[in-house]
């Protein structure tokens, strides 16, 4: 009894000890944080949730905080584990014996990651650069991310149709992307839908939403739609589930 006594004597003493000197007490210490650091992972979490819409570059205090996401594990990290949501929705679905269940999927930094590239432009701190970026698409080098790789060749053994709808130009590099996607293993998809001169000046919403609706009238059911852009999963005839993967190098308004 004494020796409880004793602790809760000493647990006192320490709490008005330390609110006497302005110190917070032992049991609420708090581990040091990088302001910086603390600023930018709250604005790649607005990004991500779409409460930051429309914006444009990356803020340049965050060069460092987004390369060391992109690059350092925890960005390849995240899209696996929501490459193992959308497998877990996948193993719940009956493909239908006419052929006409359908997902939908992105291509730049869904299928084929483009961090090569926004690299140079400091991941995302510079302005887009519509001719640059078309140069390096047109070299047909951008890598696969695995772990789409991976859901897509799932999804097609599955007996899945999977639907390829890219905002990539249709005259320019249709011919780059569909060798690049060959070459890194996005074999038997159902169809590649670019942006033909009949889309242009259309948002990527209006753009989309009809490729879809394009899709659904040909009697298909699309089980789900992935993308890195909030603009790949809003709109019409969305399909039954969207699932949004990480992206805070830029934004496709």
């Amino acid at each position: 009894m004494a020796k409880r006594v004793n602790e809760i004597i000493i647990f006192v003493f320490v709490a008005l000890f330390s609110k006497a000197i302005g110190a917070k007490p032992y049991w609420r210490t708090r581990w040091p944080i990088d302001r910086v650091s603390n600023e930018c992972l709250t604005w790649q979490l607005a990004v991500e949730a779409n409460n930051v819409r429309g914006w444009r570059i990356v803020p340049a205090h965050c060069l460092s905080h987004i390369e060391a996401y992109m690059t350092g594990g925890q960005y390849e990290q995240d899209v696996n584990y929501i490459v193992e949501q959308i497998e877990s929705y996948v193993s719940e679905l009956v493909v239908g014996e006419d052929g006409m269940d359908a997902w939908v999927l992105d291509i730049d930094d869904t299928c084929l990651s483009n961090v090569i590239y926004y690299k140079k432009k400091k991941y995302g701190c510079e302005p887009y650069d519509p001719m640059a970026f078309k140069a390096w698409a047109m070299k047909g080098e951008c890598p696969a991310i695995p772990g789409v790789l991976g859901l897509f060749s799932k999804l097609v053994d599955h007996g899945f149709k999977v639907f390829l709808i890219t905002g990539r130009d249709e005259e320019t590099l249709a011919p780059s992307t569909i060798a690049n996607l060959h070459d890194q293993g996005f074999i038997g998809y159902e169809r590649l839908f670019f942006r033909s001169p009949a889309y242009k000046g259309k948002s990527a919403v209006v753009y989309k939403s009809e490729i879809r609706k394009q899709i659904m009238e040909e009697g298909y059911r699309i089980w789900g739609n992935v993308g890195d852009q909030w603009t790949d999963l809003q709109g019409d005839c969305l399909g039954n589930r969207t699932f949004k993967l990480p992206n805070p190098m830029y934004c496709v308004p």
